[in-house]
């Protein structure tokens, strides 16, 4: 595992962290490339330690969003436009030099958002397992309202139980059953073992559904027509949250976009084939004009 300085930053009053993991090796440009990862829904930073130690030729910056993992409520909503800006500012703070921005999952669009909000961020962005198309519309749009019900239920009730509900083991392996692909067992289980560890590390029931419904309400079509940079999207195959065609219809969107699509996995491509997708990474900046 790559050694990381964690770095602290005042964010709107409050404490935030960023794991700072600098690059270990290869000569030339790509060690000069710090890339911004922003982890998924009820993720932490620890759901792209993977892809991270395929790209060692990059400094990686990885914060919690805050709210999650060990970053601490914000006092204001936590919405898109938040976390865009808290994204922003994270790498105007830390990486004064070439800079990327990569998103997964929900982290696609906050990704987007904060390229389209500053323009000048970022020279690159990566979009891995991309939301492309509204989760309210459409075959997910059944079991996008069914969660939405579990997540307002878990609010509303009393405090113990509220975060009893969200954190129960039985409804976190159901969900990480859902998104995982593989058949190899060794990686379910350790997939599974992520899931249980990391998915319940909120810091309220009201983080939670806020950024539940931002995750429902957006989509990276909605900032599409506005990253002038080059952008590579990595899609999956069996992803039932973002299908093929849906990812095509937003890289068309996109002005300086390239699709890849990973066969024989769905949404956790970081979990899953996280080799496959820091090589697809890796060919597209070497791409990007410096």
């Amino acid at each position: 595992m790559r050694d990381a300085v964690v770095r602290s930053m005042l964010w709107e009053g409050t404490l935030q962290l960023v794991w700072d993991f600098p690059a270990v090796d290869g000569p030339g440009r790509a060690d000069r490339t710090t890339i911004v990862m922003v982890h998924g829904f009820r993720g932490d930073h620890h759901g792209l330690l993977r892809l991270v130690e395929e790209l060692p030729a990059h400094r990686v910056l990885l914060p919690d969003l805050p709210g999650f993992g060990q970053g601490q409520e914000l006092p204001g909503s936590h919405d898109v436009g938040t976390y865009a800006r808290f994204v922003r500012d994270t790498a105007r703070g830390f990486a004064p030099g070439p800079l990327v921005v990569l998103g997964h999952s929900f982290g696609s669009i906050v990704a987007a958002e904060a390229a389209a909000l500053d323009p000048d961020l970022a020279g690159a962005l990566v979009l891995v397992n991309p939301i492309s198309a509204p989760a309210l519309e459409g075959p997910s749009r059944v079991a996008s309202r069914i969660a939405e019900t579990y997540y307002v239920a878990a609010d509303r009730l009393p405090e113990a139980a509220g975060r009893a509900l969200l954190s129960n083991p039985v409804i976190v392996r159901g969900m990480s059953m859902f998104m995982a692909k593989t058949k190899d067992r060794t990686l379910r289980r350790w997939i599974h073992g992520q899931h249980d560890a990391y998915f319940s590390s909120f810091a309220s029931r009201r983080v939670v559904l806020e950024a539940f419904r931002a995750s429902i309400s957006g989509t990276v079509r909605d900032r599409a027509r506005d990253l002038v940079m080059p952008v590579l999207l990595i899609a999956a195959e069996q992803d039932d949250i973002g299908s093929v065609a849906s990812q095509r219809e937003l890289a068309a969107l996109i002005p300086h976009a390239t699709l890849e699509v990973i066969p024989d996995v769905g949404h956790l491509v970081h979990y899953e084939k996280p080799r496959e997708a820091a090589l697809l990474i890796e060919d597209f900046l070497e791409s990007v004009p410096a």
